[in-house]
């Protein structure tokens, strides 16, 4: 085996010395990548791929669906088995949606949400575990406190007591928290987020109680000092009611407005005030009512009612009837013992009479319902205002152009306005929209007031006026153009009629000059002259021999040749 190894070492060493130094560099390249790959590879497949909500399942399926309902929420995937383990994206994601279900109250009772945060060994004492348990719960609470929006950084600092023998001896669990929030936050205000904060305290902390969680902002002022914040709770009330008055006064605003610029139109119906008056203060009410027990229901099939009715109703019935006769009543007492019978039955010993006593006791039943009721915040009055402008007509002529004002040189208008039965009747659509109701003071007011139009007039008439002018300018422009082309027309047909003309004279003047040159050529000829004629006249006489000779012969061709250059002058 070791000869197998030295060949193997020996072959490997003749091979790198063969090798090249870029070679040599490549392999060694190649190895390191292989095994950082394998490193990677471990890591990665050693690392999971989602995390645990809780350590423990979530074994009731309405708390599970609660629960991943606010995840779903907050956009964060989330997944559960079939047993019922909660496992999100990574521990951030963790924290963060654990916090939330801490703050609202969504953890089930039967899970410790903070349970696998610490780990205890065999060898580790008491003392060790209480100081780990305590470093895990305030690095834990650290982080998720931190987590929540509007906080910068935020101390936690955990007292956990020894346990003592006695109860009576045994020093309470306390907690501080100091909270920097960002800038522009309103944490340190809002109570609901404040309350959410020491709860998910308290769910950390065991053994810890309200009176002994403090937290305070930067400056040391304490904020869950919920008592001292009455004040700011009753400013806070006092803000949404206003909050309020104004929203359902903007919800009738944009109803009212809507249906009225509907009809008349968004210009003539611009202003409305909305005055809402509401008490907001809760009010519990206990009402006792008796009403008639009813014995037979009213037959819809009669035309007239055939119901029967009774106030009461005997439940129970006792009867007493007694009667005496003797002499009268002395009930003495035992043998030695003077009597106790008082004064008025002394006075009637041994006197013979005669008593009869009779009473009679019903128990009637009442028809009773009794009804206890939280009333809501109420509307106590509603004010509208609005105001609707009339109608402006243009004035125009027969022959339908608008009359020009002879003063100012403005459109002459018509103002009509709104008829009374027009404002009876957008009152009472407005009365109808708000649920009118005269016992509470509801105040609907319609008014017809003409909108200050001036600038809107003077823009309309500036407008008229200018389109009056384009067109004008228009038709001159046209009529310019028509002008222009009409002359040059004109003088298109003059030129080319001058033009014919000179042709036709130097035509004229040609044939003559040819005709006086042919006849010159017979006369000399006649008289037995020799005639020489320049090369030019030779060349022109056969040009025309040939014009006259394809003129016979094709006279087509040559009638398009002419029309040809007649287009093209």
């Amino acid at each position: 085996m070791n000869e197998w190894l030295k060949k193997v070492f020996g072959k490997l060493k003749d091979m790198w010395s063969k090798w090249k130094p870029i070679q040599k560099v490549i392999l060694i390249g190649i190895i390191v990548i292989v095994i950082v790959a394998i490193i990677l590879a471990a890591r990665v497949s050693s690392k999971p791929s989602t995390v645990r909500l809780f350590n423990a399942p979530v074994t009731e399926s309405t708390s599970l669906t609660r629960i991943l309902d606010r995840i779903s929420q907050e956009n964060v995937q989330a997944s559960s088995d079939s047993n019922g383990y909660i496992s999100v994206a990574d521990e951030e994601t963790a924290r963060r949606i654990r916090e939330i279900l801490i703050s609202e109250n969504l953890v089930p009772s039967s899970i410790d949400p903070w349970a696998g945060f610490y780990d205890r060994s065999w060898s580790t004492t008491d003392a060790d575990q209480n100081v780990k348990l305590k470093n895990a719960i305030q690095k834990q609470l650290k982080a998720h406190i931190e987590s929540i929006s509007d906080i910068a950084s935020a101390d936690v600092n955990i007292v956990l007591p020894e346990k003592q023998l006695f109860s009576a001896d045994q020093a309470p669990v306390s907690a501080s928290v100091i909270l920097r929030t960002t800038p522009m936050s309103t944490l340190l205000t809002d109570r609901n987020r404040i309350l959410g904060i020491q709860r998910l305290i308290l769910s950390a902390v065991e053994g810890l109680k309200d009176e002994y969680l403090v937290i305070s902002d930067s400056e040391g002022k304490q904020i869950n000092d919920f008592e001292g914040m009455a004040e700011y709770d009753r400013l806070s009330l006092t803000e949404k009611s206003e909050k309020m008055k104004l929203k359902i006064a903007t919800e009738i605003r944009a109803k009212i407005l809507n249906s009225l610029q509907s009809t008349y139109g968004e210009d003539r119906c611009r202003d409305m005030v909305v005055t809402i008056e509401m008490d907001t203060s809760q009010e519990t009410s206990h009402n006792t009512e008796y009403s008639p027990i009813v014995i037979k229901e009213d037959n819809p099939d009669t035309p007239y009612d055939d119901s029967e009715y009774r106030d009461t109703l005997p439940v129970s019935e006792q009867r007493i009837v007694k009667e005496w006769q003797g002499t009268g009543y002395n009930p003495e007492g035992p043998a030695g013992v003077e009597g106790q019978t008082p004064p008025v039955y002394s006075d009637m010993s041994n006197v013979i009479g005669k008593s009869t006593e009779t009473g009679t006791t019903i128990n009637h039943a009442l028809n009773t319902k009794e009804t206890q009721r939280i009333a809501d915040p109420k509307i106590d009055k509603v004010s509208v205002s609005v105001n609707i402008d009339g109608k402006w007509k243009l004035l125009k002529d027969k022959n339908g152009k608008p009359i020009v004002n002879e003063e100012d040189g403005s459109l002459k208008r018509e103002y009509t306005p709104l008829t009374q039965k027009d404002i009876e009747d957008a009152e009472r659509s407005i009365q109808a929209a708000i649920g009118y109701d005269r016992s509470r003071g509801d105040l609907v007011a319609v008014t017809n007031t003409a909108y200050d139009r001036d600038k809107e007039h003077e823009e309309e008439d500036a407008a008229y006026f200018a389109k009056l002018q384009r067109q004008r300018m228009i038709v001159l422009i046209l009529i310019a153009v028509v002008v222009v082309l009409l002359g040059f027309i004109l003088f298109r047909v003059i030129s080319k009629e001058i033009e014919r003309r000179r042709r036709e004279r130097e035509a004229r003047l040609l044939a003559e000059q040819q005709a006086a040159r042919e006849r010159a050529l017979w006369d000399a000829k006649d008289e037995g002259m020799e005639v020489t004629m320049s090369v030019e006249e030779t060349r022109r006489m056969e040009l025309q021999e040939n014009a006259i000779t394809m003129a016979k012969e094709h006279p087509e061709d040559v009638a398009m040749l002419i029309r040809t250059w007649l287009m093209e002058e």
